[in-house]
């Protein structure tokens, strides 16, 4: 893992540098953001290879963080550990198990062997991530669209047909009940 760049975005600096200490010297380059506003940035600007998150942060939270990167398919790719030292505040906005949604996450204070485990975990959960499914608003190409929009002209046609029989039925059924 020699050269890989790790995010760490916490507004403690007790932690950020708590995570550069236990990392093995010299394979990592840590990037620390003291808070949501400035972690977005460093992950746009540094495109790290993990992201460390701190759930609770001023100014944009680890909650409006989580979400910016879900929303774009190239940085939910990106491994994810999600800390916090109240997983109660976590778990309010993302159901357990936490593996379904593809992070990791490491409970406040933790130790080496914690933060060793959470981090692999979160390459492990990267690599199980299916690929995007694709969507005519996220940019699909030209064939993928119109594969689409032929599937769905076929499905108002079945519709039109389904709606014509059920109002045959219904005479029918109107017919046998005088």
């Amino acid at each position: 893992m020699a050269g890989h760049k790790i995010l760490v975005i916490d507004d403690s600096k007790v932690i950020r540098v708590r995570v550069q200490e236990m990392l093995p010297q010299g394979n990592f380059t840590v990037i620390e953001a003291k808070d949501g506003q400035e972690g977005l940035k460093f992950i746009v600007k540094e495109r790290p290879n993990l992201i460390m998150l701190d759930f609770l942060l001023p100014k944009v939270t680890g909650w409006e963080v989580f979400q910016k990167i879900q929303s774009d398919s190239k940085l939910k790719k990106i491994p994810l550990v999600l800390m916090s030292g109240r997983k109660e505040e976590v778990t309010d906005k993302i159901p357990e198990p936490f593996n379904k949604h593809y992070f990791a996450f490491l409970e406040k204070p933790f130790e080496k062997k914690e933060l060793t485990a959470a981090i692999k975990s979160a390459f492990d959960l990267a690599k199980r991530r299916p690929p995007e499914q694709v969507d005519a608003g996220s940019g699909g190409s030209s064939e993928e669209i119109q594969a689409l929009q032929a599937q769905v002209k076929k499905m108002q046609a079945e519709i039109v047909a389904l709606k014509k029989q059920m109002t045959q039925l219904v005479t029918i059924v109107k017919q046998k009940l005088k």
